[in-house]
């Protein structure tokens, strides 16, 4: 799985971080866009990957012993196809904590079995978690937005301030999230990330424009999370 902080090159990322710059010339709301490699450990899917890999291991392992009977037999064996069943436990348990580890080194084994919805769940939590430690939420007019990508979940959320929520729409939050995917989907991560940023730029100027005195209240940086 790869993560979010090996993602960008440092021009990459110096290009991402000018669009939040740039953006915030024109639009007294303040972007902060993330990029985390996982949203949850979905144990539960790794449980399940773990049970049906035991029962991988023991329905190949019972192939196996009954495809030996008709040379036994030719040579006049009588190989024991019966095993105890504190055998077939202890392999069962083995090959399960087998699979469970399998599962937890490489993450994509378990994604077919993690429901959408769950990952959905899981991304906005983490995405809510993460608006409030970085103090989106600190900004003086209730400006703050987050944009949260997790590379895990292929999946794209936005979390906006009262002020913003008050005035953009689901839809507004869709193009922008679908504008960043398009990138990713392209394999030029760096660009859907820029893009995003400048469209959200343009949507937030429209109702929230650059006010005289105007600070910048957030550091313009992208944050990877690992």
């Amino acid at each position: 799985m790869k993560k979010a902080t090996h993602l960008f090159t440092d021009d990459e990322i110096r290009t991402i971080e000018s669009a939040i710059g740039e953006v915030e010339t024109t639009t007294s709301a303040e972007v902060v866009p993330v990029v985390a490699s996982a949203s949850g450990r979905y144990d539960r899917a790794e449980d399940l990957f773990g049970f049906l890999f035991s029962l991988l291991v023991l329905g190949c392992t019972w192939g196996w012993l009954h495809g030996m009977a008709p040379a036994a037999d030719a040579w006049g064996e009588s190989p024991a196809f019966g095993l105890p069943l504190a055998a077939v436990l202890v392999a069962l348990a083995v090959s399960f904590f087998i699979g469970m580890a399998l599962a937890s080194h490489f993450p994509i084994l378990r994604l077919p079995l993690i429901a959408r919805r769950e990952m959905q769940e899981e991304v906005e939590r983490r995405a809510r978690e993460t608006f409030q430690r970085l103090k989106v939420r600190k900004t003086e007019h209730a400006t703050g937005i987050l944009i949260y990508v997790s590379l895990y979940e292929h999946m794209v959320h936005v979390v906006g301030d009262d002020t913003i929520n008050a005035t953009l729409s689901q839809q507004d939050w869709t193009v922008l999230c679908d504008t960043i995917i398009s990138g990713f989907k392209e394999g030029r991560p760096e660009k859907g990330m820029t893009k995003g940023i400048l469209r959200c730029g343009e949507l937030l100027a429209r109702h929230f424009p650059i006010q005289p005195g105007d600070t910048n209240e957030l550091v313009d940086t992208l944050h990877l999370i690992d």
